[in-house]
């Protein structure tokens, strides 16, 4: 019975949102990855042939080998490259999505970063370099951020959604077609709920960042820097927004099921 909880834990474990070892090894793998096979694939066969030809007796065949296969090499890796530049793109979109599920964390950023705009990035990268404390509280208000931007996307998303569904449902010749429109009325009330919710803390977010950004320019005392710290812990008391999100998202699907039931039964 042991082993049963404990199997049932490590797969609850897995599906959480939560950053695993193995994928902290997968996306280190992943940065080296395109560039050691550009360097090894354009240099492993010249000085393939090149050892040939000194160990066969300067053989000038191996010699011209050598020197012809570069360009091949070099056309073969800049291939090879370019494939696992896009295999590593989709793995990474994966890994953000799946980060996002539960709320982004702190921690989490650092792999969220293509989601960053180039003013966020660069002011991070120096605050980790010059003020350690504050790049630690930029990146929590980052990770607000990020969760709020996705909340507001997906809200946006799934009320277009639930418009396409309303006005289907307007044409429906069903006795049911008023309670339908009802439940999709429901849902897109509490949709613009999420969605101004979702972008009054970007907004507050946001607010902070600059709040960060000024005090690292100026160089902030450590009361400045704690009153921060003391905003964010209090930032993190609420349920996270991709729980919230992945909330709406189950109901509307279960929405989405009643009305495939209703539209097939007879």
């Amino acid at each position: 019975m042991a082993d049963d909880d404990s199997i049932l834990a490590m797969s609850a474990g897995d599906r959480s949102g939560r950053l695993t070892d193995r994928e902290r090894r997968m996306a280190k793998l992943w940065q080296t990855a395109p560039w050691a096979a550009l360097g090894g694939v354009t240099v492993i066969p010249p000085i393939g042939f090149l050892l040939a030809y000194l160990l066969t007796g300067a053989s000038p065949l191996f010699l011209v080998m050598a020197i012809g296969s570069i360009p091949f090499s070099l056309i073969a890796a800049i291939i090879i490259t370019l494939v696992i530049l896009f295999f590593r793109r989709r793995w990474a979109r994966n890994l953000r999505d799946h980060l996002a599920s539960d709320g982004v964390t702190a921690d989490e950023v650092e792999y969220i970063l293509p989601e960053l705009t180039s003013g966020e990035r660069r002011a991070l990268r120096e605050m980790e370099k010059r003020q350690p404390l504050l790049a630690d509280a930029y990146r929590e208000t980052l990770a607000l951020r990020l969760n709020a931007s996705r909340l507001a996307s997906n809200a946006r998303r799934n009320l277009l959604l639930v418009e396409r569904r309303i006005n289907r449902a307007r044409y429906l010749n069903a006795a049911d077609t008023a309670v339908l429109l009802e439940e999709l009325g429901q849902d897109r009330a509490r949709l613009d709920v999420l969605k101004q919710e979702a972008a009054s803390r970007r907004a507050e977010a946001e607010a902070r960042l600059q709040m960060i950004e000024a005090a690292a320019s100026r160089g902030a005392s450590w009361a400045e820097t704690n009153f921060m710290l003391q905003r964010l812990d209090e930032g993190r008391k609420h349920v996270p927004l991709g729980l919230e999100n992945a909330r709406v998202e189950q109901e509307l699907r279960e929405d989405a099921e009643r009305e495939l039931r209703r539209e097939l039964t007879p």
